[in-house]
Formats: structure tokens, C-alpha cells, sequence
């Protein structure tokens, strides 16, 4: 992937992309300027280099838990006894594993992992706590803290301005 260059096209369609990803070719053609076999073209390149890893659909936790009566995100913070590179390696391949961890972050300068840990209620997230740290002898710390309301939620990278940033979506292209 370090031979791979991104240019101002490729930047447009993943800006769109992180917007949208349910444009058709023909919108993000009009959107950034060439033609839906271009785009097809890039994307199928982008994604080949690993840069778009999937395309998915964000879905609106409130709603949902509304929906279906339930619902909690926690973010945790874990901290283990022993730090050693196949102590921290063992605790994030347990953590990825799990459905219900959504992000797993290896930090520094405080605990040793961060998660964003999705649940459908306190007995989920208890079964979660007993698989991932009661049950193994390494996790020292944990701080659980619990969401009553989320802000703000945006999966996009920040990408630099590319020539076609200004433009508006052309709406039903």
C-alpha cells in the first residue's frame, strides 16, 4: 500500500464516499467531475489497497433501543498487570473477537485499552465484563463509564481540500 498515491479524484470519492456510501456511480461521477466507469474504476482500486476497507450502514442507537426496548454503549477502560507486547497482544485478540466491542483502542499514558462496548442491556454488558476481564487473570483495572446520551457520532476521516470540495451533491443523477 506505499506505492499507492491518492489524488484530488480519489479524494472527492472518498469524501463523498464517508457521506453517502449508497451514491450510485452516476452520482459520484456528476459529484467529482468524470464518468461512472472512472469512478468504478477508483473504487475498485481503493478498495483492492485496502484504503475503503467496507461500505456500510450507520445505524441511530436511540432509535433502534427505542425500538426495540433496549439498549447501552459503555466506553471501558482496561488495565492490565502485566504489560508485556504478548500480554497486550493476547487482550485485544479476546476484545476484537467479541460482537459486542465495536472499538478497541491501544492507548498509552493511562490504561492499556479503551472500548466502545455495545450491548442490549446491564445483563449483556455483565456477561461481556465476565468473558473479557473477570475471567482472565491478567486484567487489573477496569472503569466502565455508561452513555445516557450520544452527541455527536461521525465515522469520517478528515481528508485534506481537494479541488472539488466546494461542489454541492447534484441530488437525483
Amino acid at each position: 500500500m506505499s506505492d499507492l498515491s491518492i489524488d484530488d479524484l480519489d479524494l472527492c470519492l472518498l469524501d463523498a464516499l464517508q457521506t453517502d456510501a449508497s451514491q450510485s456511480l452516476q452520482v459520484l461521477a456528476a459529484q467529482c467531475g468524470v464518468s461512472a466507469p472512472t469512478v468504478l474504476r477508483r473504487l475498485r482500486r481503493l478498495e483492492a489497497a485496502g484504503v475503503i476497507e467496507r461500505r456500510v450502514a450507520i445505524l441511530q442507537p436511540q432509535r433502534l433501543a427505542a425500538a426495540l426496548g433496549e439498549g447501552l454503549t459503555a466506553i471501558v477502560e482496561i488495565g492490565l498487570d502485566h504489560q508485556g507486547e504478548e500480554h497486550l497482544r493476547a487482550f485485544e485478540a479476546r476484545a476484537v473477537t467479541e460482537p459486542a466491542v465495536q472499538q478497541c483502542y491501544r492507548v498509552s499514558a493511562g490504561p492499556d485499552f479503551v472500548l466502545v462496548v455495545a450491548v442490549r442491556s446491564m445483563a449483556d454488558y455483565h456477561a461481556l465484563a465476565q468473558r473479557l476481564w473477570t475471567e482472565q487473570g491478567n486484567v487489573r483495572q477496569v472503569k466502565a463509564y455508561f452513555s445516557i446520551r450520544r452527541a455527536k457520532f461521525d465515522p469520517r476521516l478528515p481528508l485534506p481540500r481537494h479541488k472539488g470540495a466546494d461542489k454541492r451533491p447534484v441530488a437525483g443523477v
